[in-house]
């Protein structure tokens, strides 16, 4: 890295070292450099003019800084693809790489002669990942999209709100972002799989779809931070209602603003005292939290006044030692000063572009404790055009080596065994996806320290653990017997992974760190994750997903412009899911490196270091130029007309993102509003974004008495993109959705048929998941203490009478 700020590993260190990969998309560039942070040679393949994405703002000294955090540590190539000879070239390059990744338009390759069938034909063992808007298939596989629309269509958006207020946009590139990690992950199983099988695969990967599995799912694992609401509460309601409730409620302070999160019974009860445990909160029945719910704003005033007049520091610092999970609301201009940020090292000064330095995140995740992040600035056009095409007629590039054979049709991650002491809504997320994909997860339990997604509702058993846990198999233990601890060793013997979410030092203090472990599997690979990290300042700390949105800045910026105080991701589940993709695509890497060295590691993640990641053109804007970044509501610098617009009916709304001055005169034609295009102050972007606030008044009068629907279908037709904002009520019936399988079935004994999310991506290669219920506690201890470690049926019940193992009361 530049500037020598931090310590990297030597590039034959990295997990990827080997997999190259030739990346062609002007959308989801942070998927390749994810894959070239962990060690990918990822080539940048541009054409001979650059990609249109160098020209999105925001800029410094014309530069894009969201092109140059987005390409970092990556190779540039430039070819003409209408060109014969490049075409050659081409074709060449996909003889040399492992993976290919392009965002071009379904079937759009085939008219230069490159149609994706023939290629895959071609070239057997490629693997080949299409990022597009909608996916390959379905009714709308040729519409256009934005991150604004997938945020619209996907149901996010109709969460992002307060009260009764216009729903407002998640800040940042924030769904884009997290659409891309999740491609990340996409391109990690296909290689694995092509590893296993000696095949290539095509892998259709809809960011639409990323979007809404991964922003703020509308179905799946809600977690302990929703009170165990069943999946599919929602529908129980009014379709047409949205959240008001803030569960996670922001009170000033004499120079800012704390955020307190109060869960549990004990949470609550530190509270209470921390208040002086005023007589009119002394009732036991404030314990449960719908109570609370029903008086909050009684509550709300006492908090209010304990907290008026105090600073940030000395709330937070007596919060978290009372056992009140509480956090700063921090601006990026305090996040970047941070002293816990900068003695992790997770934001540093670098260059980005060539003569351009600014700090910025500097990665996802710890490998064996070193920081995996940039290395090498963002190349300028065709910089690396020379060597790279050298190596076409000098033989070295000749990919990866894929190592078996086998058959396509199968689940891509199965013989991989994963030993999970996950919990809530992270926990389970990560384990869930690796047993959809077929490995066998076991989730190691105990009865004293139950998964808090178990109990939310006062059984062990509830929809919302169901869909979060799904395909697994649970054994109950106790590891703080030394009995118990023998037996878990003696499965991390005989597994791949272990994966843990516990806080920061847990494992080490039961003498399960990786240290011990990995002496008795060297092979074995471990994914811890917490909320700020396991060193610093503020590793101690409880954090939830609203703590960590809070200390990563992401709080300050999901606010709307209008009050100082109106932050509107009280409602929201995040960044459990994205962080979730962020370690599992890391310990898939790790997987991988094992099989070239035969050794494991330890892959360490910090939830509000991969927020810092996604927001790395601000944090860089906000260094190069202070005070630049605030709360944006609805506003885009991107184009005009581009925001949320009012439609016919109650709460209606409609997306448009106008990119292009062709798309203002397609939009101008279609709309009506033809004297707008006649315009000449308004035929350039620079133009319209001058006259924003007229352009917009004229566009809402429009949508407004339009359902939103026909306003997506009309402009859509154009070519424009457009989205309306759905419910989560509608998902189901969407028609795009229906035909893509977006949404399952899972049948969970005890529940009637429970909808959940169905695969993060399709595959020519690969099966996808099987809905398996989830399973009661310890449903499997006797199945996997006999079938994993061959001990004896009466062994095992002396185990379990001993109390070193555990089973369910109930067994199916």
């Amino acid at each position: 890295m530049e500037g020598g700020l931090m310590s990297m590993p030597s590039v034959g260190a990295l997990p990827l070292h080997g997999v190259r990969v030739l990346e062609m998309v002007d959308k989801a560039e942070m998927c390749g450099r994810y894959l070239a942070d962990l060690g990918a040679t990822v080539i940048k393949l541009e054409p001979p003019e650059g990609s249109p994405s160098r020209r999105m703002g925001p800029f410094h000294d014309g530069v894009s800084i969201s092109f140059a955090v987005r390409n970092a540590n990556k190779q540039g190539l430039t070819l003409d693809l209408a060109d014969t000879t490049d075409r050659g070239r081409f074709e060449a390059m996909l003889d040399t790489v492992d993976l290919w990744i392009e965002s071009t338009a379904p079937g759009s390759l085939a008219s230069v002669g490159l149609s994706i069938a023939g290629l895959r034909a071609r070239h057997p063992r490629l693997v080949v990942l299409s990022v597009t808007d909608f996916g390959q298939t379905g009714p709308y596989r040729d519409w256009v999209g934005s991150p604004w629309v997938h945020t619209a269509m996907s149901g996010c958006l109709s969460r992002s709100r307060i009260g009764d207020q216009y729903p407002l946009m998640p800040p940042a590139a924030l769904p884009a972002e997290a659409a891309a990690v999740q491609a990340s992950f996409a391109a990690l199983v296909g290689l694995w799989n092509a590893m296993e099988t000696g095949m290539g695969d095509h892998i259709d990967f809809s960011l639409l779809e990323a979007t809404g599995q991964i922003l703020d799912p509308a179905m799946g694992m809600a977690g302990t931070a929703s009170a165990g609401a069943d999946v599919g509460a929602a529908a129980a309601t009014s379709a047409r209602q949205r959240p008001v409730l803030d569960m996670y409620p922001v009170f000033e302070c004499s120079d800012g603003f704390v955020r307190v999160v109060l869960l549990s019974p004990r949470q609550w009860r530190a509270m209470r005292s921390w208040l002086g445990d005023p007589e009119d909160l002394m009732d036991d029945a404030l314990d449960a939290i719908f109570t609370r719910f029903k008086r909050v704003d009684e509550i709300r005033q006492h908090i209010s006044l304990l907290f008026k007049g105090k600073s940030t520091a000395e709330l937070v610092q007596e919060g978290q030692s009372r056992g009140v999970p509480c956090a700063p609301v921090l601006t990026l201009g305090e996040v970047i000063a941070a002293e816990h940020y900068v003695q992790r090292q997770a934001i540093a000064r670098c260059e980005i572009f060539t003569g351009l330095d600014a700090k910025i995140p500097t990665g996802f995740v710890e490998f064996n404790g070193r920081r995996l992040g940039i290395r090498m600035r963002t190349p300028d056009v065709g910089e690396h055009n020379a060597s790279l095409l050298a190596e076409l007629t000098d033989g070295r590039a000749t990919g990866a080596p894929v190592a078996t054979t086998g058959a396509g049709g199968r689940r891509p991650l199965s013989g991989i065994r994963v030993l999970d002491l996950g919990v809530i809504v992270y926990g389970a997320e990560i384990g869930r996806l690796f047993a959809d994909l077929g490995a066998d997860v076991i989730k190691v339990e105990n009865r004293a320290y139950p998964d808090g997604a178990r109990v939310a509702r006062g059984g062990m058993m509830n929809a919302n653990f169901a869909s979060g846990h799904r395909g697994k198999r649970s054994i109950g233990l106790n590891l703080r017997s030394d009995r118990g601890k023998a037996l878990f060793t003696a499965l991390v013997a005989e597994s791949d992974l272990v994966l843990s979410n516990f806080k920061p030092g847990t494992l080490e203090a039961l003498g399960l760190g990786y240290d011990t472990l990995a002496q008795v599997n060297p092979g074995i690979v471990m994914v811890t994750s917490s909320a700020m990290g396991s060193t610093g300042p503020w590793a101690r700390w409880m954090g939830y997903g609203p703590l960590v949105r809070c200390a990563s800045g992401l709080s300050s910026l999901w606010r709307y412009p209008e009050g100082p105080s109106a932050f509107a991701d009280g409602s929201t589940v995040y960044p459990d899911h994205y962080a979730a993709r962020v370690m599992a695509a890391a310990g898939l890497a790790a997987l991988i490196a094992r099989r070239r060295t035969g050794l494991g590691a330890h892959v360490e993640g910090a939830q509000a270091e991969a927020i810092l990641v996604q927001l790395s053109e601000l944090v860089a804007l906000e260094s190069l130029q202070p005070g630049a970044v605030s709360a944006k509501g609805n506003y885009s610098d991107e184009g005009a007309p581009w925001g949320v617009y009012p439609c016919a009916g109650s709460d209606e709304w409609c997306v448009i993102t106008v990119r292009s001055d062709e798309e203002w005169a397609r939009f101008c034609d279609v709309t009506g509003l033809a004297d707008l295009g006649d315009e000449p102050a308004l035929r350039t972007t620079a133009g319209r974004l001058r006259n924003r606030e007229r352009i917009d008044a004229r566009v809402g009068t429009w949508t407004s008495n339009l359902d939103p629907r026909a306003v997506q279908h009309l402009l859509q037709a154009a070519a424009i993109p457009a989205g309306a904002m759905a419910r989560v009520t509608e998902l189901e019936d969407d028609p795009h959705l229906s035909a893509r399988e977006y949404l399952k079935k899972l049948r969970q004994p005890g529940f009637g048929p429970l909808t959940v999310q169905n695969a993060p991506f399709f595959s020519e290669r690969m099966d996808p998941p099987r809905q398996v219920p989830a399973p009661e506690f310890g449903e499997h201890t006797r199945e996997v203490l006999t079938e994993v470690l061959g001990l004896a049926p009466d062994e095992v019940q002396r185990l379990i009478e001993e109390g070193a193992a555990e089973e369910g009361t109930e067994r199916r």
